[in-house]
């Protein structure tokens, strides 16, 4: 069992950047696929990026490629999202998630399925003003 916790959610002007942290309780944090996913109010959640779990293999949403990166510390336990030229359309509650090594097994088709991850954090909000 993993428990995540988010951070580093917040308000920022068009064009400006943060970065979000996932905080993973747990030995077996190096054996998880970690992904971030987003919701933005009345829509779906959404894929945004996912690092396998020794970090060799990214995959990123069309929206966000370019602008934004994840990366993970397996030492510390944490999962990023350096979030660069933000928009007002990536306002939205930000997830971490932690699935299986099968999570990646099938590209990024796969590895962008919501049901492809077990745990789940609370989410961090991002506002981005215009």
């Amino acid at each position: 069992q993993v428990q995540l916790v988010e951070s580093g959610g917040g308000l920022v002007q068009a064009g400006g950047s943060l970065r979000l942290s996932c905080a993973a309780s747990g030995r077996t944090f190096s054996s998880y696929t970690m992904t971030w996913f987003r919701q933005a109010p009345g829509k779906e959640r959404e894929f945004v990026a996912g690092c396998s779990a020794s970090g060799g293999t990214t995959y990123y949403a069309d929206s966000v490629k370019g602008r934004f990166t994840i990366s993970r510390d397996n030492a510390k336990n944490t999962v990023y999202l350096q979030m660069n030229g933000l928009k007002s359309e990536d306002t939205a509650v930000y997830y971490c998630a932690a699935g299986a090594i099968t999570a990646f097994s099938g590209g990024r088709r796969r590895a962008s399925r919501p049901d492809m991850y077990d745990h789940w954090g609370q989410g961090t909000q991002v506002t981005v003003s215009s």
